[in-house]
């Protein structure tokens, strides 16, 4: 009995068992007869649609295989015809299975022969154009069409015929070679590059690309007689050049490691041995003026680093007029050399004042960096704890800059009295070289200050003009009155509890609410009886200079809100 029919047999005992259960399952619960009856119809539908649904997918398959035993017999018999063998005969007893299989097993290995032929002759044809490139033949004619599938004896004969054009290359080749390894010596020799095409073919082209015709050939000898013939008149140019080059290398003492860098071109008499003899003639004759000029262009670098440690004036510096010189000579170097011999001496003697002054240079820019931070708006905001360490940096370097400043007067005037003359930075003595830059500093604070007048200026204009103003909301409640006031804000009536007035429009309040309090200092949703005080009057949006100065200022504008709004919550609550 096969396995499948016991587990067909299986099937039906399961699916009985499942049904007595369901039945026990009915009676013990007490579903009546009707239900029951439908419920064992559910039950009969689903297992019927479940197996109408299995029988519809192996038929399915059955056509699919019969549609592909079709597709497999008509492709079999093609390749059949193609590569000229016998059709495929099947086995009568076999199943739809078996024969599908067959089929497709047969038609891969045809397939296979098919590719193979295929590809062979496709290489053969790409073996044989290149082949008839090289040699300027004609491609070979007896070969099948271009999708035609070759037979075996096709491929035999041209195989025999790439061989014999094979054979032809070669020995053409050979003496191709032979002519081009020649040419390119020469070549060498002379340092010539090709000039015509057909030099350039020869040289730089592949030598499997190079058309190897029997006139090509006849072209390289000629060609070569012609590069050999100037290779010997090239050879007797070198030797005039050495005999200079050695007594200048005696006269300016070069060396041994430099002259050995030559030794390969003071032996061979090719072009390009003769080229650098050349120009080793013209480096030795330009040596001397070339070392003069690097070393006049190193003193002048150190020369600057040493106007700058020594605070000299531009003025000072220009008075140096060689220092622009491009006539480099002998006594130029010495003018140099005395100038920068001077300008050490002078920074050794007063090094520990130039220190000094530079010292408190970096200070002084330090100072101005953290003066431009402390005037900034934006550091309100997001500051994390760094504004009073920053004014806390700043103040510590104002003590410093003054107690420096202190010092190295003394220490000037010390020198002064000594030498005889002011100590000058810059062109000027020091207290007038830190006067300068503090003028500066004030100058440059001064037109800050204007500029952001200016621009407040500007915008308290287009406020009034067209009633926006944007203020900072504060992140704290100020305090004020609770109940409405009896004094009204300026430009309002006022009228009695008993006969309410006409309220203002809405939008003609909006847009002037911001206005009256910006023009009379008064609040428009309330009134203040009281009249404005100085501390009133501190803006709290403008930018204080240093955090202590914003600190001090914010505490008056607080105490000042505080006491108006006492009075304000006193007048409307008597």
């Amino acid at each position: 009995m096969r396995r499948s029919e016991v587990l067909l047999a299986e099937s039906v005992a399961c699916l009985n068992t499942a049904l007595c259960r369901l039945k026990n399952i009915w009676e013990e619960i007490g579903i009546p007869e009707e239900q029951r009856v439908q419920r064992t119809e559910a039950v009969k539908n689903y297992i019927k649609g479940l197996l109408d649904m299995m029988i519809l997918e192996e038929e399915n398959l059955r056509k699919c295989l019969r549609s592909s035993i079709d597709k497999c017999r008509k492709e079999l018999d093609t390749l059949c015809r193609e590569l000229q063998l016998s059709p495929f005969e099947e086995e009568d007893s076999s199943t739809m299975l078996q024969v599908d299989k067959d089929l497709k097993t047969r038609i891969e290995v045809l397939m296979k022969q098919k590719c193979q032929r295929m590809q062979e002759l496709k290489a053969l044809r790409e073996q044989d154009q290149d082949l008839c490139d090289v040699l300027c033949t004609d491609s070979y004619s007896l070969i099948p069409r271009e999708n035609t599938v070759p037979s075996l004896q096709q491929l035999q004969d041209f195989h025999q015929h790439i061989a014999s054009l094979t054979a032809q290359k070669e020995k053409r080749r050979n003496e191709f070679v032979g002519l081009k390894k020649q040419i390119i010596l020469c070549m060498e020799n002379l340092e010539q590059l090709p000039d015509s095409s057909f030099e350039r073919d020869v040289v730089h082209e592949d030598e499997d690309a190079f058309c190897l015709s029997e006139e090509n050939i006849d072209s390289l000898r000629l060609l070569l007689s012609k590069l050999e013939k100037r290779k010997a008149e090239n050879a007797a140019r070198c030797g005039i050049c050495r005999s200079r080059i050695r007594e200048l290398w005696d006269r300016l003492e070069v060396c041994q490691e430099e002259r050995e860098e030559l030794g390969l071109h003071m032996a061979s008499s090719k072009k390009r041995n003769l080229e650098a003899l050349q120009a080793e003639l013209s480096r030795l004759e330009e040596l001397k003026l070339d070392r003069i000029r690097d070393l006049i262009k190193g003193i002048r670098v150190e020369m600057a680093s040493y106007w700058d440690l020594c605070f000299l004036s531009a003025e000072q510096q220009q008075a140096f007029a060689l220092y622009c010189s491009d006539d480099f000579t002998e006594e130029l170097l010495a003018v140099h050399k005395a100038e920068l011999l001077q300008l050490k001496q002078r920074y050794q003697a007063h090094g520990e004042l130039f220190d000094s002054v530079k010292h408190w240079e970096d200070s002084w820019k330090l100072f101005l960096k953290l003066e431009k931070k402390a005037t900034d708006p934006s550091r309100f905001t997001n500051r994390g704890g760094n504004l009073l360490k920053e004014e806390k940096q700043r103040t510590d370097l104002l003590k410093s800059l003054t107690k420096l400043e202190k010092k190295l007067k003394v220490q000037m005037d010390a020198w002064k009295e000594q030498e005889g003359r002011e100590f000058l930075i810059r062109g000027q003595n020091f207290q007038q070289f830190v006067e300068a830059h503090w003028d500066l500093h004030r100058t440059e604070k001064e037109r800050e200050k204007l500029e952001r007048h200016m621009k407040k200026s500007r915008q308290t204009e287009e406020d009034m003009l067209f009633g926006t103003v944007k203020r900072t909301p504060s992140k704290h409640k100020l305090p004020g009155n609770t109940t409405p006031c009896k004094v009204t804000c300026k430009g309002l009536t006022a009228r009695t509890p008993g006969r309410p007035g006409r309220p203002p429009r809405a939008g003609v309040l909006e847009r002037n609410k911001e206005n009256i309090s910006h023009l009379n200092g008064k609040d428009v949703g309330g009134a203040s009886g009281t009249p404005d005080t100085p501390q009133r009057n501190v803006s709290i949006n403008s930018v204080a200079s240093t955090y202590s100065e914003f600190a001090r200022e914010l505490s008056k504008v607080s105490k000042s809100l505080c006491k108006t709004g006492a009075l304000n919550s006193t007048a409307s609550n008597p």
